[in-house]
């Protein structure tokens, strides 16, 4: 999943439990694996598409991610990112001296165990994958906390988050006790296009990466899709992120990095001694 895992168990033998638990959803959610089913799927012509059941159940949390966020978040950007020069592992990626050309997004959807998608809709499961998985990592009971690439899953108690801003700096540390965590950040994935930074985090109201000042938001909620999907939200809607966060019953607290370096909470969070 490009990124680093790190788990809390309390028996031996979980810590292999939950690395094969990783694998299983890359070989299934990776769009940079040619053996994956989202590659596959992906590369088929079809209109509609027969799922397997974990593919099926996380674009059946991805469909209620997009419903929550009113369409912010949308796994069906992935032709977008892809145009945007992130159309293979992020080591890899290369500059690119021209923007693609404008492309619309249209809406997928789900029946009957198919993905049903217009021609151009490809799928990226990126950030939903890595929640997920940590979700299931604690539900399953083979880890009391678990880590991936920003996104963290809590069963205990006394567990806090140091937020890392995106100069490196810890910006705050955050009592998230039994729940869950994730950060969305435009700061660190970044390439040139047309003379001009970019990032991989594409706003679906304007098929382009997000223009956002906001570099980073962190969002508590009780499962890490949740908070994926809300960190995701709050900081493609930038200047309005956090009020809309404070509107949103399932969104417990957030917090964001502007680009000036200046960090803002919503009002009910919870900062660890």
């Amino acid at each position: 999943m490009g990124t680093t895992v790190m788990v809390r168990t309390r028996r031996e033998g979980e810590i292999e439990a939950v690395r094969h638990l990783f694998e299983d959803v890359e070989r299934i959610c990776s769009r940079f694996r040619e053996d994956s089913e989202l590659t596959r799927l992906n590369q088929n012509p079809a209109i509609a598409v027969e799922l397997s059941s974990m593919l099926q159940t996380i674009l059946e949390h991805a469909s209620n991610a997009r419903q929550r966020t009113g369409g912010l978040v949308d796994i069906g950007v992935g032709q977008l990112v892809s145009d945007w020069g992130y159309d293979r592992t992020f080591t890899e990626v290369e500059d690119r001296t021209e923007p693609p050309s404008p492309r619309r997004l249209g809406k997928w959807t789900l029946q009957d165990g198919r993905l049903h998608r217009p021609p151009g809709v490809a799928i990226d499961l990126g950030g939903i994958a890595k929640g997920w998985t940590c979700d299931l990592a604690v539900e399953r009971g083979l880890a009391s906390v678990a880590s991936a690439g920003g996104d963290v899953r809590s069963a205990e108690e006394t567990t806090t988050v140091e937020i890392i801003d995106p100069w490196s700096e810890p910006a705050v540390t955050v009592a998230l006790g039994v729940g869950a965590l994730a950060t969305s950040s435009v700061s660190r994935r970044r390439w040139r296009v047309g003379g001009r930074d970019v990032h991989h985090l594409i706003d679906p109201r304007t098929s382009q990466p997000s223009s956002s000042p906001v570099l980073s938001a962190s969002a508590l909620a009780a499962t890490a899709v949740e908070a994926e999907a809300a960190a995701k939200a709050i900081l493609l809607l930038g200047p309005d992120g956090l009020d809309w966060a404070e509107r949103q019953p399932w969104v417990r607290s957030a917090v964001v990095v502007w680009n000036d370096g200046n960090v803002y909470a919503t009002t009910d969070l919870e900062v660890a001694a």
